[in-house]
């Protein structure tokens, strides 16, 4: 189970505290320095609602981008990244909220 975490995201900590207190074995996986695990990157291209457009560099037509573009896009600005992102089981859960993270472990 691994958790895309930016600790300067309010978010994001919420997330590591829901999973902490909750007993949870995870992997704080910081990915604006080790960017997108390639173990990841598929299920994560696929996910809706999975690019910060205000962080993207550069313009983008954004509704018609297909998993291969953002793919493409994550690799090379991980900044982008949606964030927390929890994977698990070949799945993955945006934490917005992050008791989204907690629902989806729920139903796992």
């Amino acid at each position: 189970m691994r958790l895309y975490h930016n600790p300067r995201c309010s978010k994001s900590r919420q997330a590591v505290t829901l999973l902490t207190e909750s007993g949870a074995d995870f992997e704080d996986y910081r990915y604006l320095s080790e960017g997108i695990h390639s173990d990841d990157i598929e299920i994560l291209s696929s996910l809706p609602g999975i690019l910060r457009r205000k962080d993207v560099i550069g313009s983008f037509d954004f509704g018609n981008l297909d998993s291969g573009a953002i793919k493409e896009l994550l690799l090379e600005q991980p900044k982008c990244l949606e964030r927390p992102v929890l994977v698990f089981n070949g799945k993955a859960v945006i934490g917005r909220p992050p008791e989204k993270i907690l629902e989806f472990l729920h139903h796992q």
